[in-house]
């Protein structure tokens, strides 16, 4: 008798099979690094200054704002002058020898004044700024990370926030508060922060349902983690351009409270209160008072506009 043929090729395939399912296989590498290197890349501060190098506009704005910065905080150390004791025999004087803008109705030299109104202008911009991006941040952060009814409710204070006149309490607030910069900062950034929420939030939104963020809640990340970790850090691109735009906005609120007269008081000096002091000399034509310190403004805000357009431009062709 022949013995049956086995065929040993088709067993061994079995085996096989069997001991793959049975055997625990080896974890896999979570798709959280690979998405998390790419939103790294995407939003690389090295690469987003890379690409606002060949930008003509984010150039010039850059160069303006660094030459307004030098003025307002490099100029009092080449340039001194006495800016607390009234002179009034020297007041409103044109530019001369001595003076090369002129004298202010308490006869402060009117150079000098503004390197020190710029300086308090651009320290109230940028305190107010990162305050409000601070709250923002992280209450858009969570609204968008939550959703639902939650994420309803937060966007509803917001709407109904921003629902009330910015101005008007800033006003009230600094009419019955001895103003200063610390507080004026917190005040501006007190009211600001609203719009910077809503850019988080709408940020949030698209990235919480990346794989990077998928795999981390299904390896157990907490909420705070997940918004600490890798929802803010990679919305980090919208935060810098928002904290731009806010400096601009700030430096306007501060120019637009001293020019009616709720601002700094003396011997702190800010733009607007400086406007506010050559609009009355408008029909003495007193020019120093009023075109140099309007300038200055005008500059500032439109060297962090063009700034922040280019960063803006940057950051979405590095998202694109």
């Amino acid at each position: 008798m022949t013995s049956p043929h086995v065929d040993t090729t088709e067993a061994t395939e079995t085996d096989v099979m069997a001991r793959s399912e049975t055997e625990p296989t080896e974890p896999t590498e979570p798709t959280e690094s690979a998405g998390a290197r790419e939103t790294q890349k995407r939003f690389s501060p090295r690469s987003v200054l890379r690409t606002l190098r060949h930008h003509p506009v984010g150039l010039a704005g850059g160069l303006l704002l660094l030459l307004v910065v030098g003025f307002c905080f490099i100029g009092p150390l080449l340039y001194r002058t006495n800016q607390t004791d009234v002179d009034l025999l020297n007041a409103t004087l044109p530019p001369g020898p001595g003076h090369p803008l002129g004298t202010d109705p308490n006869g402060f030299d009117v150079l000098g004044r503004l390197m020190e109104g710029g300086k308090v202008s651009l320290q109230i911009g940028l305190l107010a700024a990162l305050f409000a991006t601070a709250i923002g941040t992280v209450y858009g952060a969570v609204a968008g990370l939550a959703g639902g009814v939650l994420d309803g409710f937060l966007m509803r204070v917001v709407d109904i926030l921003l629902s009330v006149p910015f101005l008007f309490f800033v006003l009230i607030l600094s009419a019955k508060f001895h103003a200063n910069a610390v507080s004026l900062s917190l005040v501006i950034g007190g009211f600001s922060w609203l719009i910077s929420a809503r850019l988080v939030r709408g940020e949030v939104l698209t990235l919480r349902v990346r794989e990077f963020v998928l795999a981390a809640r299904v390896m157990g990340a907490s909420r705070r983690r997940l918004i600490l970790t890798h929802l803010i850090p990679n919305a980090l691109g919208v935060i810098i351009v928002n904290i731009t735009f806010q400096v601009a906005d700030a430096v306007l609120v501060v120019a637009a409270l001293g020019f009616l007269g709720f601002g700094l008081t003396y011997p702190t000096a800010d733009w607007g209160s400086q406007l506010a002091s050559g609009a009355t000399f408008i029909s003495a034509d007193h020019w120093w008072l009023i075109y140099p310190v309007g300038g200055c403004i005008i500059l500032t805000v439109l060297a962090l506009n063009l700034l922040a357009d280019a960063l803006r431009d940057a950051v979405g062709r590095r998202a694109d």
